[in-house]
């Protein structure tokens, strides 16, 4: 079972042409946004989201690679 569960995905066009894919996922009981390179599933930005805020998400390497296996299968 994954730690993590996808509540939304979406991919969408940013600045010079390049797709990108933004997911949000709840781990931990807590909800995060992370934004990835759709060519090559690079981590753009992951932000946690709390109180109505969005604060630099901590993440580790491993659970950011079952993300993009998720992800890639998923595209």
């Amino acid at each position: 079972m994954k730690p993590y569960s996808i509540k939304e995905m979406y991919s969408d066009q940013e600045s010079y042409g390049e797709e990108h894919v933004t997911t949000e996922i709840t781990f931990e009981e807590k909800d995060y946004m992370l934004t990835f390179q759709k060519s090559d599933l690079e981590l753009m930005n992951a932000w946690v989201l709390e109180n109505g805020t969005s604060l630099p998400a901590n993440l580790s390497e491993d659970l950011i690679e079952l993300i993009k296996e998720d992800i890639s299968r998923k595209i």
